[in-house]
């Protein structure tokens, strides 16, 4: 299509008198067609786009002419003509290939930006159509997120951990800006958009998230939120959707780029919920967000999840003893790093936690933390130590210490005792301080049942000790079976 376009171009005439005569608009310093400026007055051209685009599909408006150079009234079936034009789509990965054209459909959607960006007349329903078909042509059917940014035909890639860009993106982003102005105008109806912009459409942007590219997720992410705030009608089905991308994420994959750019989205709809909470929002807190601490790369979205989270806590601090529940089941037995990210979350849970809430979980929660004390991990240990830096939580602890100390003291004396790293050594004698201060009495029959504890453990080490010598006695004087060597295991 663009090279019929640009073959019936005006070429460097012989006779440029003849030309001028012909149109006396032209001359050496008007710009071509291919350089990728809109010539507005040139009769070859305007051939040439009628050929592709004729006059009963587009009221005969020429689509290469400016807006500055059409009347108010033609203005809107220009725009139309226009976004027809940028309906062709070319192969960026090789830089060299149409290069003339790749110019004019740029400068075309620069001028589609900017027309939509002006406050233009309200859009009437063949533009939103024309509009929505521009952007799902480029967006969706000729570059599908899996193969847009990386080739995975010829197997794995080696570089997986780095974002991949898209050697379309000078076209893309162009198209991206203009979509998020085009639904964020008030010329746009939602009432009248709604048909266009519909769960089909919705749905393939959700599906974008996926692309490997990062400044592709970031304008997903702004329009996803815009029309998730214009059409009231869709938000269900929006929710729904990303619910369903976090279920397959958890429960399949395990593999998605947009987790964090959807997070991202949730974090601000939370803040909108009305109180009291819907059911549907406490399912999706049950079923979506807590197990999203699960998969191994909790790393990259672990900030947008907790915020999530918080949000839906503070619209509801009786969800303070489920969502602790939910971690404590999550919990990350082998991996330092996330046992590190699951205390910080727990911390902001129970700086808005209340009373109430607090004891119904006290007792797991505070065994899950005094394994923590006395990890080997120095990280972990030492973040678990740092809770009673909190003033919110000491204040739980002492309120509840009759349970509380019993629980963690054992630990601190461990730690005491057994652990290699001088920073949490220091940091175990300034909890020990601390709790010494909060209830010395306490304190003290909490290290008496230690030492009877430690007694006990003794007594039956040493049974179990006298029990192996037993064995090995017994076992030592027991002849060989003719043909068979005897193996002694000494302990």
């Amino acid at each position: 299509m663009w090279k019929q376009i640009l073959s019936k171009l005006p070429r460097k005439s012989q006779k440029p008198d003849q030309d001028l005569q012909r149109n006396p608009d032209s001359g050496p310093n008007t710009p071509s067609l291919g350089s990728g400026r809109i010539g507005a007055a040139n009769p070859a051209a305007k051939r040439a786009s009628a050929a592709v685009f004729p006059a009963s599909v587009i009221a005969g408006i020429e689509p290469l002419l400016p807006f500055k150079d059409v009347s108010s009234s033609e203005k809107m079936n220009l725009f139309i003509s226009k976004l027809s034009l940028c309906c062709v789509v070319f192969d960026f990965t090789d830089p060299a290939k149409n290069i003339q054209e790749k110019e004019l459909k740029r400068a075309t959607l620069l001028e589609l930006l900017e027309f939509v960006s002006e406050n233009p007349p309200k859009f009437s329903e063949p533009a939103i159509l024309a509009s929505c078909k521009m952007c799902s042509i480029n967006l969706f059917r000729v570059f599908p997120p899996h193969c847009r940014s990386r080739n995975t035909s010829s197997g794995e890639n080696d570089n997986d951990d780095e974002p991949m860009f898209d050697p379309a993106w000078s076209h893309l982003q162009i198209v991206y800006d203009f979509l998020l102005k085009f639904v964020t105008s008030t010329s746009l109806e939602a009432k009248v958009a709604k048909k266009y912009i519909n769960h089909s459409f919705i749905l393939r942007i959700i599906d974008l998230f996926e692309s490997e590219d990062p400044r592709e997720r970031d304008c997903l992410k702004a329009i996803l939120h815009r029309i998730y705030g214009k059409f009231m009608v869709h938000r269900p089905f929006i929710r729904k959707c990303i619910s369903n991308v976090f279920y397959r994420f958890v429960f399949e994959v395990e593999k998605h780029n947009g987790i964090a750019e959807l997070l991202e989205i949730f974090g601000s709809v939370i803040t909108g919920f009305a109180l009291p909470l819907k059911e549907e929002h406490k399912v999706f807190l049950w079923r979506a967000l807590i197990p999203l601490h699960k998969p191994k790369s909790l790393g990259i979205y672990f900030q947008q999840l907790s915020y999530c989270v918080t949000q839906f806590i503070e619209k509801e601090p009786k969800l303070a003893s489920s969502v602790i529940k939910g971690l404590l089941k999550y919990w990350p037995i082998t991996n330092s790093q996330k046992e590190v990210m699951f205390l910080g979350e727990l911390e902001e849970i129970l700086e808005v936690i209340n009373m109430t809430e607090f004891q119904t979980v006290m007792v797991p929660l505070f065994c899950r933390i005094r394994r923590c004390i006395n990890s080997y991990h120095f990280q972990v240990a030492e973040r678990a130590l740092l809770l009673w830096n909190n003033d919110q939580i000491l204040n739980l602890i002492a309120h509840n210490r009759q349970v509380i100390l019993p629980i963690v003291f054992p630990a601190l004396e461990v730690n005491m005792q057994n652990h290699w790293n001088q920073a949490v050594l220091n940091l175990t004698l300034n909890v020990r301080k601390v709790l010494m201060e909060m209830d010395d009495a306490l304190i003290m029959s909490c290290i008496s049942n230690y030492q009877e504890q430690q007694e006990k453990m003794n007594v039956v080490d040493e049974k179990r000790k006298e029990v192996w010598e037993h064995l090995e006695t017994a076992a030592a004087s027991l002849k060989p079976i003719a043909g068979n060597t005897a193996v002694l295991v000494t302990h």
